[in-house]
């Protein structure tokens, strides 16, 4: 009997944090990144990796000390021309000759759903990073308050856990 109330209560508990997560709000006066592939062929989604990596690294490094919404606003700006020029280096080794364009200020960005959260569209500030058409996938994340530049400084080495999941097996 124990255990039945205890599996019950786990999988009330559960539901209930999936309602939590479900309802997270990115915060009106965060900054987000953007990289747009030209296509969806394999090529171009693979170039467009490349570039996100790169730039991930480097925004993390530019913005892992901020304090504040309005000090990453003036880094961003004040390297506009180092993030360019990343870019641009990235491109060039690896023989990509279609062009693209950089953008910081109020970008587009359509409704997205990831791990069960909707994030919804509307003009944001970002920094968006065009390659060639820009009519491929896209990847963006929050670059102040650093969500996606967490990712840069974690370690391949980290392993995910549930702590319901564990439960579940401890007790069943």
């Amino acid at each position: 009997m124990k255990k039945l109330i205890l599996v019950i209560f786990m999988i009330i508990c559960f539901y209930v944090c999936l309602g939590h997560v479900s309802s997270l709000v990115i915060p009106e006066d965060a900054l987000r990144i953007r990289v747009i592939a030209n296509s969806n062929s394999e090529y171009d989604q693979n170039i467009k990796t490349l570039v996100k990596d790169n730039i991930q690294y480097k925004m993390y490094d530019l913005l892992k000390d901020t304090k504040g919404v309005d000090e990453a606003r003036i880094i961003i700006n004040d390297n506009l021309n180092y993030i360019d020029q990343e870019v641009k280096n990235t491109l060039t080794s690896l023989n990509y000759n279609l062009g693209y364009d950089i953008n910081y200020g109020l970008n587009y960005f359509p409704s997205k759903e990831y791990k069960g959260v909707t994030y919804n569209e509307g003009y944001y500030e970002s920094l968006v990073i065009t390659l060639g058409e820009g009519k491929g996938d896209n990847w963006w994340c929050v670059l102040f308050p650093p969500l996606c530049l967490i990712e840069a400084e974690a370690s391949d080495e980290v392993e995910y856990t549930s702590f319901v999941k564990e439960l579940l097996e401890k007790y069943l």
